[in-house]
């Protein structure tokens, strides 16, 4: 599993993110605050607070080809 936080600034990055993680097999969780939602469901990221860096959790080992697309919204 690898970790790491992400920032959707609008609702085009909304969109560019959630067709990005539906391109792969594995689950991604984000989780802001206490609410954790699947990273594949649009509805459920316009649910969290979208202010904040977003945490992702990516279950699969082998996760370096979705880093490289998702890299634009990756905040340190």
């Amino acid at each position: 599993m690898k970790t790491f936080n992400i920032m959707l600034k609008s609702i085009n990055d909304v969109k560019d993110f959630v067709n990005i993680v539906n391109k792969y097999d594995f689950d991604v969780d984000l989780t802001s605050g206490r609410y954790i939602v699947d990273a594949k469901s649009i509805m459920g990221i316009f649910s969290l607070d979208l202010s904040k860096p977003i945490k992702v959790e990516a279950h699969a080992d082998d996760v370096e080809d979705f880093i490289k697309e998702v890299r634009p919204f990756i905040v340190e």
